[in-house]
């Protein structure tokens, strides 16, 4: 599979991304920001995580403006997938790839740890690979996670499954980490090949170093 993966002044993760893949045979390739056009032959599209362009103004708000946007956006219009992490989650809203907007953590803290997930629905590639309410254990690390939406939004992800994610504890009770509505860790579109989460999957891809859930989820993509 030809994973593709965005790079922009800041971003901090696109290594750790190409690593996770490849560790499941994929070939990867590292995109500048500046490039205008995506490969041709990308069968999935990772936007990571980092602090595209510093995180000045709201974070991925000047990344949406870049050149190789506008290639992202034809991308997603024909049904390409493309999965955003942190950054890359905040970047594709701020695109208007995805519903609804980041806040500042309800904490005002940086949020940096291991922390449950429950997969709410499955019924995606993304998360194919995972049964329905499978709790998993993935990093999170961020300052900008607090996610929003109004309540009609919210009533449209929930009829049409768009809530893929939900912060828990390990027993699988939801719970707020960092204020987002209804405690939403990761969502995707109406069409689901656009797919947004907070929490890092390409960070937990071996035991050694503290969970391979991570391997689970991206494995979804794989063909």
């Amino acid at each position: 599979m030809n994973v593709t993966v965005l790079q922009f002044p800041g971003t901090n993760c696109e290594y750790d991304t190409k690593y996770a893949f490849e560790k499941l045979g994929c070939d990867v390739s590292i995109i500048w920001h500046k490039e205008k056009e995506l490969p041709e032959n990308t069968e999935l599209l990772v936007i990571p995580g980092g602090f595209s362009y510093g995180d000045y103004l709201r974070s991925g708000a000047i990344a949406r403006f870049a050149n190789i946007m506008d290639s992202v956006q034809k991308y997603a219009a024909k049904g390409g997938k493309i999965l955003g992490i942190c950054n890359g989650f905040q970047i594709l809203l701020e695109a208007g790839l995805l519903p609804g907007a980041m806040k500042r953590n309800s904490t005002l803290n940086f949020i940096s740890k291991f922390n449950h997930l429950k997969v709410i629905n499955n019924d995606n590639i993304f998360l194919s690979k995972l049964k329905k309410d499978q709790i998993i254990n993935i990093p999170v690390a961020h300052q900008d996670g607090n996610y929003y939406i109004d309540n009609e939004g919210l009533k449209e992800l929930e009829e049409n499954n768009q809530i893929i994610l939900r912060y828990c504890d390990e027993k699988g009770k939801e719970e707020s980490i960092n204020g987002s509505v209804s405690f939403i860790a990761g969502i995707c579109n109406k069409e689901k090949n656009v797919f947004g989460l907070m929490p890092h999957p390409e960070r937990a891809m071996e035991d050694l170093l503290g969970c391979a859930d991570g391997e689970l989820m991206l494995k979804g993509f794989l063909k």
